[in-house]
């Protein structure tokens, strides 16, 4: 469920949007998130995808990921409210998660990155579906995603990567960016304390995933850039290669050598 690739979002007229609001060149319109419109039972989706989750993640869970839940005020039992989230996050790192509706082409979403608004879907799957959702929802956005935006680190290097990307002169350029997104942000893992844990949020949201991830089936490697640039992946199936790093300053330091490589300044 990556947000490069699985870029049509609910359409507004069916979402939990209010008014769109401009934010500038170059960006979309945001879509306020109107709270009560949410249903009971959009709340018990939340709270049965939520405890399935967080169960697993206080064992294999990054404990910067399971930090930033609490940064943020995730919730058990209730849908986050987005401007509560943001209110936390402007405080720390400065970020935002935003509502959209409608196509995002991959260049606009990077220049949400590059301008710390992070495009969130604002529907929840149905019941029906909790499993698995071919496109985005809350879950997988803000539950997925969102905590990480506390960590100073993370924040950082996520910027980095939006103006980077969103400047890629080519197809190649624009390859090598979706497929460091892919093992990092989506599915990426991170050694703590001895151990690898999930931190991406294709892991993060999934149990499937994150159980393959950490399973035999899985070749999980060293972090390396070229590495990871050169490696192909499929958007639905589960990952028969993952890599690891040691810390998100290595995220960091990835973004500014590619950024040297090209003579971009970001």
């Amino acid at each position: 469920m990556s947000d490069l690739h699985s870029t049509a979002h609910p359409d507004p007229e069916e979402s939990m949007g209010g008014a769109a609001v401009e934010v500038g060149t170059g960006l979309p319109e945001f879509l306020t998130q109107d709270y009560s419109r949410y249903t009971q039972e959009d709340h018990d989706t939340w709270k049965m995808l939520y405890s399935r989750r967080m169960d697993a993640l206080k064992d294999n869970g990054s404990e910067i990921y399971l930090s930033g839940a609490r940064v943020i005020g995730l919730e058990p039992n209730k849908l986050p409210n987005l401007n509560d989230v943001n209110a936390r996050l402007a405080a720390r790192t400065g970020w935002a998660a935003v509502g959209v509706g409608g196509f995002m082409p991959p260049v606009v979403f990077f220049r949400c990155l590059a301008a710390r608004r992070f495009p969130t879907t604002l529907t929840i799957r149905p019941r029906a579906k909790l499993d698995y959702l071919p496109e985005p929802d809350i879950f997988h956005d803000v539950f997925g995603h969102v905590p990480l935006h506390a960590d100073p680190v993370f924040a950082d290097f996520l910027q980095h990567f939006g103006a980077l990307a969103a400047v890629s002169p080519g197809e190649k350029e624009t390859e090598e960016m979706a497929r460091l997104f892919w093992f990092t942000v989506e599915f990426g893992l991170i050694k703590e304390n001895g151990r690898t844990k999930v931190y991406g949020s294709g892991l993060i949201s999934s149990h499937g995933d994150a159980a393959n991830a950490l399973g035999p089936k899985c070749d999980r490697r060293p972090f390396d850039l070229d590495a990871v640039i050169a490696q192909p992946y499929e958007i639905d199936r589960m990952q028969d290669v993952l890599f690891v790093v040691d810390s998100f300053e290595q995220l960091f330091a990835a973004v500014e050598t590619i950024a040297a490589r090209r003579n971009v300044s970001v």
